[in-house]
């Protein structure tokens, strides 16, 4: 039997080190997970549970030089583009209800990546209580850096992580004080969703989203990878 369409192909990205390519299942994103993110959102962290969403995994933008800014187009439909920057985590394994002490043996490296989100589109449909993926799920909508293996990095408990805006300053926290860690954001993922190799997942942003247009440059750091640059276009 043959494929009545063409198949898609799948997307990789590229291993830091090396001529690799890791293949990228599913991307699941974490939401407000960020005290300061979640309040300026309008949200108390207290009372939350870590939640998800997803991107298709052809939303990835693969941001190869961090000193040759990628460049990503301003998306149809929305007046009001966001910058939302974060640590990847990437998963060489998987399972059901993984134990939170076994959860990081699943990593296989991280990146740095970034969450556009279309904030008008977002908040339009919150307010009719009707899913948001139109706000989230859209073309080229999670541009990242080369994976790093884990051999080469350990993995991230603290350290700067911060975005500028054409040189400024926006985004500027530290990685401590993300509110669920990633071992434990793996193992409340697990409970609902069977994990597996390729599945990659945005760790959440902090505080100071804001909105990005035409000609800006994003640039991105996280305290033991390389800086990750866009431009809007």
């Amino acid at each position: 039997m043959a494929y009545v369409v063409t198949p898609p192909a799948t997307v990789g990205v590229p291993v830091n080190g090396t001529g690799d390519l890791f293949p990228v299942r599913r991307i699941f994103c974490v939401g407000r997970n960020y005290a300061a993110h979640a309040r300026e959102m309008g949200h108390d962290p207290d009372r939350e549970p870590p939640f998800f969403f997803t991107k298709p995994a052809d939303a990835i933008v693969i941001c190869a030089d961090p000193n040759n800014p990628t460049k990503v187009p301003y998306p149809s439909a929305t007046k009001n583009l966001h910058h939302e920057m974060e640590l990847v985590v990437a998963m060489k394994s998987g399972g059901t209800d993984i134990p939170v002490d076994k959860a990081l043996d699943h990593v296989f490296g991280y990146a740095v990546g970034l969450d556009m989100t279309r904030r008008d589109l977002q908040r339009a449909m919150g307010d009719e209580k009707k899913p948001w993926e139109i706000g989230k799920s859209f073309d080229r909508s999670a541009p990242i850096g080369a994976v790093h293996r884990l051999a080469q990095t350990g993995h991230f408990t603290q350290g700067a992580i911060w975005l500028k805006v054409n040189g400024a300053i926006k985004q500027n926290a530290n990685l401590n004080q993300m509110i669920w860690s990633v071992a434990e954001q793996i193992t409340k993922l697990s409970e609902a969703n069977e994990l597996f190799p390729g599945d990659i997942i945005y760790s959440g942003t902090p505080e100071n989203v804001g909105p990005v247009v035409r000609g800006d440059v994003i640039e991105m750091h996280i305290d033991g990878l390389p800086n990750l640059s866009v431009k809007i276009v």
